[in-house]
C-alpha cells in the first residue's frame, strides 16, 4: 500500500515510523513531513495542509491507498470528507465529528447532553459577563478559548486576577484570534490528569495503553503553558480498572453520542481526564493522536498500526488484533530558549546518532535542513523517546539519550515522569 501522512512535527514522525515498519506499507509519503520523517518517507512540501483539493491531487497522484492525518486543523477544515469523497481512505474524524476537539463549546454541550461526567461550566461571548460570572464562582478556576488554540488557550486561574487577565487576554486582545471568540469557564478539578486515547471505527471503542503529559515548560510543574514537554506510558493513576472504568463513562459513551448526533466519529479519540475522588472526569477531548502522547503510546503498540487504521476506517475494529507492550516508555522534549515565548531558530543540532546509538527513538518535532545542517525550526525541536521494562529504566534511558544531543540555548525538563517515580518509591 501506499500512505500518506499529513504534517511535519513529532507525532507525524511517529506516526509515519510505526507505519513504516508494517509489511503491509510499499511507499511513505509525508506532506509536508520533516528532515526526519525523510529517513523514512518522500516528504512533499509546498502544500498548505489546509488546502484540501491540492492533497486530494497529490494523493490521487501518488496513488495513495490511505491518508493518515495527525494534526487537528486539517481534520475541522474536512480533509477526511474530502478524500473519502474522492474514493481514498483516510484514517481520521469527519468534520463534523472534528468538532469535538474544534469547539469546546459544542464538545462541552455533548458530555451535558449525554451525561459523561465532566466539570461544571458556563459559555460566554461577551467579556464583561464572564467577568461577573468569575467574581460570583471565585478562584480556582479555568478559562478556556472555545476554538483551536494549539494547546494554549487554556488558563487554570489560581485567583481572580488572573482569571480577568485570561479574559482580557482571550476576548479582548485576541490572543487566539477568531477562536477567542467565545470563552467556556469550568470549576476547578482537583485531582491527576492523564490521557487515554482510543481506537475506535464510530461503534467500537478500543482504548490504548494510557500516558501522562507534562504541560508546564519547567521543572516542578512550574512557568507557562507548552503543547508539552515530555510525557510517559502508562499512566500509574490509569490502573486496568480506571482505564475500564474511563472507557465504559467516557469513551464508550461519546462515540456513541456522536452516531447519534448523526456525527459518526472514526479514527483515534482523545480523552483528557481529570481522575477526582468521584472518578475520571473530561478535561477535553480532542479529535487525534496527542502530541506528545504517539511518541510513548505507539512504541508499546504491538500489534500492525496499518492494520489498525484500516479497521477502523472500514467499521472492522471488533475483529482487529490489538497488543500492547507490559513495558513502559518515556519521551523528554528537547526545546528552543524561550519557549514557549519567542526563541531564536537556526543553531545547528548534533548528536542524533548518539542518541540513538544509546538506544533512543529520536523524534523531529521543529527542524529543518539549512546550508546542509540540521537545525532548530521550533518551539519544540526534538522527542528523545525510550522504552524499557519500567518507568525508572525508561527515565534512566531517555535522559542517557537526551545528555548527547545539544543546539545553542537548548533546554528540557529534568523531571519527566515525576509522578510515577514517586508512586514507584
Amino acid at each position: 500500500m501506499n500512505i500518506m501522512v499529513i504534517g511535519g512535527g513529532g507525532r507525524e514522525h511517529t506516526l509515519a515510523w510505526k507505519l513504516a515498519q508494517s509489511p503491509k506499507c510499499t511507499q511513505l509519503y509525508a506532506v509536508p513531513g520533516n528532515p526526519g520523517m525523510a529517513e523514512i518517507a518522500t516528504c512533499i512540501e509546498g502544500i498548505s495542509i489546509t488546502d484540501n483539493a491540492a492533497l486530494v491531487k497529490t494523493a490521487q497522484e501518488h496513488a495513495i491507498d490511505l491518508v493518515v492525518v495527525g494534526p487537528e486543523v486539517p481534520l475541522t477544515n474536512g480533509v477526511v470528507d474530502a478524500m473519502t469523497a474522492a474514493g481514498i481512505k483516510a484514517f481520521g474524524p469527519t468534520k463534523a465529528a472534528a468538532e469535538l476537539e474544534g469547539s469546546k463549546s459544542f464538545s462541552k454541550g455533548i458530555m451535558r447532553k449525554y451525561g459523561i461526567p465532566t466539570a461544571r461550566y458556563e459559555v460566554f461571548r461577551d467579556a464583561a459577563t464572564a467577568r461577573r460570572y468569575i467574581a460570583e464562582q471565585g478562584a480556582p478556576i479555568v478559562v478556556k478559548a472555545d476554538g483551536l488554540a494549539a494547546g494554549k488557550g487554556v488558563v487554570v486561574a489560581m485567583t481572580i486576577e488572573e482569571a480577568y487577565h485570561a479574559i482580557d487576554e482571550i476576548m479582548e486582545d485576541k490572543a487566539f484570534g477568531q477562536a477567542g471568540a467565545r470563552v467556556v469557564i469550568e470549576e476547578f478539578m482537583a485531582g491527576e490528569e492523564a490521557s487515554l486515547l482510543a481506537f475506535t471505527d464510530g461503534k467500537t471503542v478500543r482504548p490504548m495503553i494510557s500516558s501522562q503529559d507534562h504541560k508546564r515548560a519547567y521543572d516542578g510543574d512550574e512557568g507557562p503553558n507548552t503543547g508539552g514537554m515530555g510525557t510517559y506510558a502508562p499512566a500509574p493513576v490509569m490502573t486496568p480498572a480506571m482505564v475500564e472504568r474511563a472507557t465504559k463513562e467516557i469513551l464508550e459513551p461519546a462515540v456513541a453520542a456522536m452516531a447519534k448526533e448523526g456525527r459518526p466519529y472514526k479514527g483515534c479519540l482523545y480523552a483528557g481526564l481529570m481522575i477526582t475522588a468521584e472518578g475520571p472526569k473530561v478535561v477535553e477531548f480532542n479529535a487525534r493522536f496527542g502530541d506528545p502522547e504517539t511518541q510513548v503510546v505507539l512504541p508499546l503498540l504491538e500489534g500492525d498500526l496499518v492494520d489498525i487504521m484500516l479497521a477502523c476506517v472500514d467499521g472492522t475494529l471488533d475483529q482487529a488484533d490489538i497488543a500492547w507492550s507490559d513495558g513502559a516508555a518515556v519521551c523528554v522534549v528537547l526545546a528552543s530558549g524561550g519557549y514557549p515565548k519567542s526563541y531564536q531558530k537556526g543553531y545547528p543540532i548534533t548528536g542524533i546518532a548518539d542518541a540513538r546509538a544509546a538506544g533512543c527513538q529520536v523524534f523531529h518535532a521543529g527542524t529543518a535542513i539549512k546550508d546542509g545542517q540540521l537545525v532548530n525550526n521550533g518551539g519544540r525541536v526534538l522527542d528523545v523517546v525510550a522504552t524499557a521494562p519500567t518507568i525508572h529504566a525508561a527515565v534512566d534511558k531517555a535522559y542517557a539519550g537526551i545528555a548527547r544531543v545539544q543546539f545553542q540555548d537548548s533546554f528540557y525538563r529534568k523531571d519527566i515522569a515525576h509522578r510515577a517515580l514517586a508512586r514507584e518509591q
